[in-house]
């Protein structure tokens, strides 16, 4: 195979840990960058390790490659991505709002419960058609909108508490063992993708409700809610039809 086809899946992946660590050397910088605040820029470029994120798979299929190297490559991008990335996104935002010291070190817990989380994905066959545990994409989106709201003026939620709370919740269910949808269609009717077609509405009701980068965080508990709840009923579903 021409050896530029056959790593061209990588190079995009590549674009992805490209992005997240810039992210962090804007936000390590000074406050302003291309004349804007540089945490807006250092969302941008979370948001564009994202779209590489989701490009590479896209990539990877359309020229029938596919591989351990890349799903290492993929693990190791995400980390630094989204999961690094938003922890110092979230702990400068906390220092410029003023939060206690110790605060500011809890994002800490971020990239240790990224990692794995992305370790367990990797040695998991099980999670084709839902994943288990939040995924690290959605644990950074959820600290875009938090920082986001934090410097748009919403100064308590970089209470102690608020933001204890947010971490270790965060932490736990991208740990956990709790089954999340994915946005993976078998086909395109209405039964048997209930849960993501509501998960998709509920997407575009909250962004038109709530437009702008702090309503991404209920994105994501929306996200969750929906999961649960399907969750809860495929589980009625088996017990009632006499699987368990």
């Amino acid at each position: 195979m021409n050896p530029v086809k056959k790593n061209l899946a990588n190079a995009v992946t590549c674009c992805n840990v490209l992005c997240g660590t810039l992210s962090i050397f804007v936000l390590l910088g000074p406050d302003v960058v291309l004349g804007l605040p540089s945490w807006q820029v250092a969302c941008l470029l979370i948001f564009l390790a994202a779209v590489a994120d989701f490009a590479d798979g896209l990539v990877a299929r359309a020229v029938g490659v596919s591989g351990p190297l890349g799903r290492e490559l993929d693990s190791l991008s995400d980390l630094v991505s989204f999961c690094v990335a938003p922890a110092v996104l979230l702990r400068v935002a906390l220092l410029g709002a003023g939060t206690q010291e110790w605060v500011a070190w809890l994002p800490a817990l971020i990239p240790v419960a990224g990692a794995v989380r992305l370790a367990k994905f990797n040695i998991d066959t099980r999670q084709t058609t839902s994943f288990l545990g939040m995924p690290v994409p959605a644990n950074a989106i959820f600290w875009i909108g938090y920082a986001a709201a934090v410097y748009g003026g919403w100064g308590a939620l970089a209470s102690p508490w608020l933001v204890t709370i947010g971490v270790v919740t965060l932490c736990l269910l991208m740990i956990s063992e709790l089954p999340l949808l994915a946005l993976k269609f078998k086909n395109y009717s209405w039964k048997g993708n209930e849960a993501r077609y509501l998960l998709v509405m509920g997407v575009c009701a909250l962004i038109l409700l709530f437009p702008g980068a702090p309503g991404l965080m209920l994105i994501i508990a929306w996200y969750v809610v929906i999961s649960i709840i399907a969750r809860l009923k495929s589980g009625r579903g088996a017990t009632k039809n006499g699987k368990r």
